[in-house]
């Protein structure tokens, strides 16, 4: 198979550095100039644009940050005929763009998968992301060795737009945690426990699920550098609203978390680690960040 990358950021890159270890014949296509600088060892040739690619026997993968992102590929690919056999897109996108860039591969008679992962950067780096996908089988049959790339497991959900919805319910959930953690935390705290020996009851407990475990060493070191930005989840938790929304799905918690995700964003701290807002619930409560107060008794 040969490929076009499209979109070689924390994600598309490491994905596409995988298919090209792997024998894939890959073509990047990344916008930025300074991320193209900054790529100049990953194994395989860069152009800056679609106006760069000729021939149609290589399938599109795309890693995007956005509905605006995935539009414009859509309109772009849609307008060059020539190029693509398959699209897969891996980006967290709403349902509405996934449409339009499905009606688009429709008119053009080009199969296309809906295949968001689920994993951060550093999961990619290893290779140990899973693949969600939805579209037409025979497609995600011939693509298997594609997502073997990027790790061990591919679930397969519908020909539709299953993959969209099940890459939100899974960041529904993460989202959720931060939120619980960030509550327990500060609760916690404010009953006299002290940090790390919170982190030792939450990790030998039955609530140890693989995320917590996975946070659990950089938390316990209060070091919120991003593996996941609070932008990034307010974009996702965006979505997953908006989803539920058109579904007539009540999302109380999405809501909640929603606004503390805003609330650090408010505070100057978009760019760190979403996790983060265990930080705003313990200013709420007024207890100082880096001590354990007295358990106070009314």
């Amino acid at each position: 198979m040969k490929i076009l990358a499209i979109g070689l950021g924390k994600m598309g890159a490491p994905m596409a550095r995988h298919l090209a270890a792997a024998g894939f014949d890959v073509l990047g296509v990344e916008p930025g100039a300074e991320r193209r600088a900054a790529l100049t060892d990953i194994g395989f040739p860069i152009v800056a644009s679609l106006d760069e690619v000729d021939g149609a026997d290589r399938i599109v993968v795309s890693s995007l940050p956005d509905d605006g992102a995935l539009g414009r590929v859509a309109d772009q690919l849609g307008a060059r005929p020539q190029v693509g056999t398959t699209w897969i897109d891996t980006s967290t996108v709403s349902l509405d763009a996934s449409r339009h860039a499905a009606a688009m591969c429709a008119a053009r008679a080009l199969p296309y998968l809906r295949a968001p992962i689920s994993g951060n950067a550093p999961m990619a780096e290893r290779a140990v992301l899973t693949v969600l996908v939805s579209g037409d089988r025979a497609t995600h049959d011939r693509c298997l060795p594609l997502f073997a790339c990027w790790g061990p497991k591919c679930i397969y959900l519908g020909d539709d737009e299953q993959a969209r919805v099940a890459k939100l319910v899974v960041n529904l959930m993460v989202a959720g945690t931060s939120g619980m953690l960030a509550e327990a935390l500060t609760l916690g705290q404010r009953g006299g426990i002290a940090w790390d020996d919170l982190w030792g009851v939450l990790e030998g407990s039955a609530v140890a699920s693989p995320i917590l475990l996975a946070k659990a060493p950089a938390l316990r070191a209060r070091d919120y550098a991003p593996t996941f930005t609070v932008a990034q989840m307010c974009k996702d938790l965006g979505l997953i609203r908006a989803v539920a929304e058109q579904l007539g799905v009540a999302v109380p918690i999405a809501a909640v978390v929603d606004e503390a995700m805003h609330d650090a964003d408010r505070a100057g701290d978009s760019d760190r680690d979403y996790a983060v807002i265990i930080r705003q619930a313990e200013r709420r409560a007024g207890t100082p960040i880096d001590s354990t107060p007295t358990l106070e008794h009314s």
